[in-house]
């Protein structure tokens, strides 16, 4: 009973300091109620103006208020090379300022660190192995752009593998094109290492800006006409969005710091079905009737112009193995010369000669 009247003593004084609290208000609101309506209104406009301040204070300048626009995936318009060359040549570059990227600043542990060189050099070397030194600088400078932009994934590994176990959507091509399953030179890798080292470090190409899109000069990708266009470096053209989403300040987006594991992004895209998609006189279109068989889009820049790939699932390997085989020389109407000469089997011993026999009288004419 104590403890109920020890509980019940502090409710009572809440209660009456509520009552006369309410009794205040309203002998207030009848005494002032102008200056009361006013206060409030005060007190609205001023929350507003700090929250517009301080919202202004987190937005870069020049940077939209909507959601940054989505990466449109690597689909090239069904030009011949010759044709291609062409049409990128007579795409301008944009005028107006192109400046520089700001360099690059790695905050992370050793881990990080090697993960994030290995993707890097990977997208040198797969993209770029060919070219000289500036086009090689030029395809890590837009991977660190984009680690930087708010479109993209805020990691090195996370953007060179971004798509990559999409059906039809890896940024960089040599992440579903089947380029992994080469193993890279020590030349060319230990090159393209010290490039995305260097990168890491802070080195900057400056002739690129901070475009975030690429493409090699043998083809027409169908957004390029929707970009502009920042610079030719070798045999890539590259670009930034038009207006606010191509600008310096938007590319303000913090490093995470830490990387997801390079090898299982490696695993996870050779694994992954990719199919390009199909044009009339293509690849896919002549093995469209084949059982399982998939093209595989290869990067021209690293293997020439004229390979192909084509993969076979373990579906289609199954169904191959499975398949009913019909000898031939059965199934054809093959004469018995053709029976043999398909078959293994040794000369018999009573095997006649080809032809009619000659005649006694034709034989001794011919021995005259």
């Amino acid at each position: 009973m104590n403890q109920m009247l020890a509980l019940q003593r502090p409710l009572e004084g809440l209660r009456r300091s509520a009552v006369q609290a309410k009794t205040r208000a309203a002998a207030l609101w009848h005494a002032h109620p102008r200056e009361l309506v006013g206060a409030g209104i005060l007190t609205l406009v001023a929350a507003a103006a700090i929250g517009t301040s301080m919202t202004s204070h987190q937005q870069p300048a020049g940077r939209s208020q909507v959601a940054p626009p989505a990466p449109p995936p690597m689909v090239v318009r069904p030009l011949a090379p010759e044709q291609a060359l062409k049409l990128n040549a007579e795409i301008p570059v944009a005028s107006g300022p192109n400046p520089s990227a700001s360099p690059f600043v790695f905050k992370g542990n050793a881990t990080a660190r090697t993960q994030a060189l290995n993707c890097l050099a990977s997208a040198v070397y797969y993209e770029a192995g060919n070219q000289d030194e500036d086009g090689e600088r030029a395809i890590a400078q837009v991977v660190l752009n984009r680690v930087r932009h708010p479109a993209f994934p805020a990691t090195i590994c996370g953007v060179v593998y971004e798509g990559s176990t999409k059906l039809t959507g890896c940024q960089f091509t040599f992440t579903c094109d089947g380029s992994l399953n080469r193993r890279p030179d020590p030349e060319g890798w230990n090159r393209a290492t010290h490039v995305a080292q260097a990168a890491l470090a802070g080195s900057v190409y400056g002739p690129v800006g901070w475009a975030t899109h690429y493409h090699a000069d043998y083809v027409v990708p169908y957004w390029a006409s929707t970009m502009a266009k920042n610079a030719v470096v070798g045999a890539h053209l590259f670009y930034r969005w038009a207006g606010g989403w191509g600008q310096p300040a938007v590319f303000t987006k913090i490093y995470a710091g830490h990387e997801p594991n390079a090898a299982v992004l490696r695993q996870s895209a050779l694994a992954a079905v990719h199919i390009a998609p199909t044009q009339p006189g293509s690849l896919a279109a002549a093995i469209k009737d084949i059982p399982g068989a998939e093209p595989l889009r290869l990067a021209p820049s690293m293997r020439g112009n004229k390979r192909v790939s084509v993969r076979f699932n373990l579906v289609a390997r199954t169904a191959a193995d499975q398949a009913p085989h019909e000898d031939y020389s059965k199934k054809f109407a093959a004469s018995d010369n053709l029976k043999w000469s398909l078959s293994s089997d040794s000369v018999g011993d009573n095997q006649q000669p080809l032809g009619r026999p000659a005649s006694a009288s034709t034989g001794s004419t011919a021995a005259h």
